[in-house]
């Protein structure tokens, strides 16, 4: 099992008029576009479609003149874990997947709950990371979108917290009852909840501020 094809660039562009368009742009459009953050974005549903995963690609959509969005929403073709094989023999989908949390300016997880915890697929993912230091730091947004997602949320940023991301109140959200707040379409519906969306945004974009310098050189294990 390799690790190609499991990461998605959002949102979607023509790539070969990027360099006409860039050719183009006044001096300032050229800064903003080279200040844009490149964001790794870890859907934790398991579902095709998910609610989650529209989620990220209306912020995808809204931020696009900020951050460039990098979507990983295959964590079923992660191996389980195993704590004999994560130091120094790790399979190379998790060595990928750990270089690829590691080059990002920053992470987004967006996950529902499932039995009042998070998913069993992310937690596999992040316990393949947890003997590196790639959260370390790292400017991070935290999205539970479920039916309910108290516990879920909850136990995600204890998880998060202990390696060590970088995130604040303001920079997680708890929207509960998804499936009828957004429709077929990726549009959020409620207005409340769009309201808090962008609160989110404006409090994640705020964590890039004198960051500095995310990636840690010697953060995997190769």
């Amino acid at each position: 099992m390799t690790g190609e094809n499991v990461c998605k660039r959002l949102p979607e562009k023509e790539i070969n008029k990027s360099e006409l368009n860039y050719l183009t742009m006044n001096n300032n459009d050229r800064k903003r576009t080279i200040d844009k953050k490149n964001i790794f974005a870890i859907i934790g549903s398991a579902a095709e479609n998910s609610s989650n995963l529209k989620l990220v690609k209306a912020l995808a959509h809204i931020t696009e003149d900020k951050f460039n969005l990098t979507v990983f929403d295959n964590l079923r073709e992660l191996p389980h874990f195993s704590p004999e094989l994560s130091i120094g023999k790790a399979p190379k989908i998790i060595l990928d997947f750990r270089e690829s949390i590691n080059r990002a300016d920053g992470l987004l997880i967006c996950t529902p709950e499932y039995v009042f915890s998070i998913p069993s697929g992310l937690k596999n993912a992040i316990e393949w990371c947890v003997s590196t230091i790639v959260f370390s730091n790292k400017p991070t947004g935290l999205i539970t979108a479920s039916a309910d997602g108290k516990k879920g949320h909850e136990e995600l940023q204890l998880i998060m917290k202990t390696v060590e991301a970088k995130f604040t109140e303001q920079s997680t959200l708890l929207i509960q009852g998804i499936k009828g707040k957004i429709n077929e379409q990726g549009t959020i519906t409620d207005s409340k909840t769009n309201l808090d969306f962008m609160t989110f945004i404006e409090a994640f974009e705020e964590l890039f501020k004198n960051s500095g310098d995310t990636k840690n050189i010697d953060a995997v294990e190769v």
